[in-house]
């Protein structure tokens, strides 16, 4: 009507004034008058009220809401892919600066391009998926009769309006919903971010999954490790107790053998007599040769068993065995006159 659509809602007071004025000196009854025309006046009315509306904020504010190039029509499947997708971000941010000028909360995050962070995206959709708009259609409210006799049929109007602007209220949110739904359905960015979401628990699920494997595989091996440890040393163990055993009987074997050839010397020296060795004679040196043995322990009884081997002669015998029994004697394990038969 003022001639400023090119202009629509960031047209300022100075500029819908100056159109106004433009205007009235064109389409003034006065103006018609003195140029002897007598057109209706319905025109310059319609300029009045325009005028009126535009400067009075509140109606300003009503009227800029149901602006019927206030919306920018989503891109088509066919524009976005046009150029390879180059135009896919300049087209959707047409559409949300468009929406965000009924935003309440400033500033309104941008909708960015293919540089964009998860972060940047995220906080874009989060915005609008809880967009609050100031956008209401009182604008387009049926008349309500000022007759006070039309009591009944005001609160009818008044009721169906504030219905009627619920609907459409409703009709909008759920038009900007799905105006959201549809651009995070075709967003790279999103596909991209899932993508990557998706690789990292992969990755971290196989990550775990390997560490999992190499516990179990460690675990394994310490405990195959363990049990050849424990049966190396149980084996090892046996075979030190065989052989302490075969030791044992090698040591009792020997013993018994040096103390056959400590016997056999005393026998070989005919029990230290002339002529035949009369039984009590036996008993006596024999007694004497255990009492001796007793006193020593099996590598004493070795060593005394050596100097004994290969000797022949009663007084080499007799001398061997006098020198042992002297050195228990000086040890204190014999007492002066014990074993007086090898002394």
């Amino acid at each position: 009507m003022l001639g400023l659509s090119k202009y629509r809602y960031k047209a300022t007071e100075d500029q819908i004034k100056k159109a106004h004025r433009k205007k009235v000196l064109k389409h003034h009854p006065d103006k018609k008058a003195a140029a002897g025309r007598t057109d209706d006046d319905n025109f310059f009315k319609c300029i009045q009220k325009a005028t009126e509306v535009l400067l009075d904020p509140v109606k300003r504010r009503q009227f800029d809401s149901v602006d019927e190039k206030a919306e920018v029509e989503p891109p088509t499947k066919k524009e976005m892919q046009a150029k390879g997708g180059k135009n896919y971000y300049k087209l959707w941010n047409n559409v949300f600066r468009a929406e965000a000028r009924f935003s309440k909360v400033h500033p309104v995050p941008q909708f960015g391009d293919e540089n964009s962070t998860k972060e940047q995206v995220e906080e874009f959709y989060n915005f609008w998926y809880n967009f609050d708009s100031w956008r209401s259609f009182e604008y387009l409210d049926e008349d309500v009769p000022d007759d006070n006799e039309a009591r009944d049929q005001k609160r009818h109007t008044e009721r169906k309006n504030a219905n009627a602007r619920k609907k459409k209220k409703a009709e909008d949110n759920a038009r900007l919903r799905k105006l959201v739904d549809d651009c995070m359905a075709s967003d790279e960015r999103i596909k991209k971010f899932r993508q990557e979401a998706h690789a990292a628990k992969n990755k971290k699920r196989l990550e775990k999954e390997a560490a999992e494997k190499k516990a179990l595989e460690e675990a394994k091996a310490k405990k195959e490790a363990d049990e050849k440890a424990a049966k190396e040393a149980e084996e090892k163990a046996k075979l030190d107790r065989e052989a302490a055993k075969k030791a044992k009987e090698a040591a009792k074997n020997a013993v018994k053998k040096n103390k056959r050839v400590l016997k056999g010397s005393v026998k070989d020296a005919n029990y230290f007599v002339s002529g035949d060795a009369s039984p009590a004679t036996i008993d006596a040196v024999l007694n004497d040769v255990e009492l001796v043995q007793g006193k020593i322990d099996p590598d004493e009884i070795a060593a005394l068993a050596g100097k004994l081997s290969g000797l022949k002669v009663a007084d080499e015998i007799k001398g061997v065995w006098s020198d042992e029994v002297k050195r228990l004697v000086a040890d204190g394990k014999l007492k002066e006159g014990d074993a007086k038969t090898l002394a």
